[in-house]
């Protein structure tokens, strides 16, 4: 008999509970124990062995239903120093734990690949990547699952709040969640219909500064002004603050994560874009109401829909069989119906040490779709001596600087 440890890592996304139910529900058919581990490393990696719960199939039974992780969820980070790498590796010895599973994100990714390291073959691991912002390095055109359930929830919001905006003849920022790339900002975005979708990947030249954020939010509202349209919402993901000039004073004195990453939810980016747009404006003369929003923690724990309700069975499943079949240290994907165990070594930025992320590919024909829908000031635009006109009055610039300073970067 087999004993198999779950544990999940990072921020929470929908679906988690549906791996770790269909791991559990298998592995026990097989004649294996289950233990679940809380709060991902968090109590592990200081050697402490009580934070477990048994796992059989009366325990997880329905809990594929249900948003959110029964096994809870912490970024602590067992790899940032060696005692904590030691004491995770004993602490899974001493549970019995020879299959381990991790579900999380890159950061917990890169963390189950130091454990499999360290345990030198004595515990097989798995990962089952999750996040709600398809940033894992899967093959194209799969989604990390909980990115389809929040991006639903998310386009209801962006839906509702455009509504507003154009009952009330305002404009709104929502800010969406998404640490290194803007998947669920346009996902969100393009399906609900929002004028402008600003992503960190659009832009060329980096670091990205506060003012080329500006200038294209600034060229939409224009642009709709020149049209009779006082209304509008934008939406811009956060990870274009993972971007910035690191002596941004905006980034100044933002406290960081276990993994080294900014904490997002403490910079108040929509605040800044919000009070610069509307004072570019202002100084001109151009009057415009610009409302606020951050939109992330609510699309975490939501109950998953029927597509990740699916995707994540199907993943716990997947996850078993690969241990069971003896191939380890792999992440666990689904392509075309099929479970396909892709290496650590694969997903593994040899400069950084840790898993690759996947921007959003600004060379598709899916972005160009989504940059065709959007209300932005084109070259086109510029080019048109009336429309420029237009935009110019509207922006209260001469049409020289107009052009100058609403030119696609």
């Amino acid at each position: 008999m087999a004993t198999f440890g779950i544990l999940v890592g990072g921020g929470p996304a929908p679906g988690i509970n549906g791996v770790i139910g269909a791991a559990a529900t298998l592995a026990h058919e097989r004649g294996h124990r289950v233990i679940g581990i809380l709060d991902g490393f968090q109590w592990i990696m200081e050697g402490d062995t009580d934070h477990v719960v048994e796992l059989d199939s009366q325990a997880v039974a329905r809990i594929h239903l249900q948003g959110g992780s029964v096994l809870h969820t912490a970024r602590a980070n067992p790899t940032r120093k060696p005692e904590h790498l030691t004491n995770t590796v004993a602490s899974l010895r001493s549970l019995g734990v020879d299959h381990l599973i991790t579900i999380g994100g890159d950061d917990t990714a890169s963390s189950a690949n130091r454990v499999a390291e360290e345990a030198a073959g004595s515990i097989a691991v798995v990962h089952v990547p999750k996040t709600i912002d398809n940033d894992l390095p899967l093959p194209a055109g799969i989604p990390t699952f909980g990115f389809e359930t929040a991006r639903e929830h998310a386009t209801a919001v962006v839906e509702r709040i455009l509504e507003d905006m154009r009952t009330t003849n305002r404009w709104f920022f929502i800010v969406m969640m998404g640490r290194s790339a803007g998947h669920l900002a346009l996902g969100a975005g393009k399906a609900a219909g929002a004028p402008v979708v600003v992503i960190p990947e659009e832009f060329k030249k980096k670091p990205i500064s506060t003012d080329d954020v500006v200038r294209v939010l600034e060229g939409a509202i224009v642009k709709r002004l020149s049209q009779g349209r006082p209304d509008g919402v934008a939406v811009i993901a956060e990870g274009i603050v993972e971007y910035f000039d690191p002596e941004d004073p905006i980034l100044q004195d933002v406290p960081r994560d276990e993994h080294g990453h900014i904490r997002l939810a403490e910079v108040p980016i929509a605040n800044v874009l919000r009070k610069a747009v509307a004072g570019s404006l202002a100084e001109r003369g151009v009057k415009v109401t610009i409302g606020e929003k951050d939109v992330g923690y609510e699309l975490r724990c939501g109950y998953p829909v029927a597509f990740d309700r699916d995707y994540t069975r199907d993943l716990g499943v997947g996850a078993v069989q690969t241990l069971l079949s003896g191939t380890s240290s792999c992440l666990i994907t689904r392509q075309s119906a099929e479970i396909v165990p892709v290496p650590f070594a694969e997903i593994v930025d040899p400069a950084t040490g840790k898993s690759r992320v996947r921007g959003v590919d600004v060379g598709s024909d899916s972005y160009a779709a989504a940059l065709a829908l959007q209300e932005r000031v084109t070259d086109q635009d510029l080019e048109d001596a009336d429309t420029l006109a237009a935009i110019a009055e509207a922006a209260g610039l001469s049409t020289d600087q107009a052009k100058e300073r609403y030119a696609p970067q």
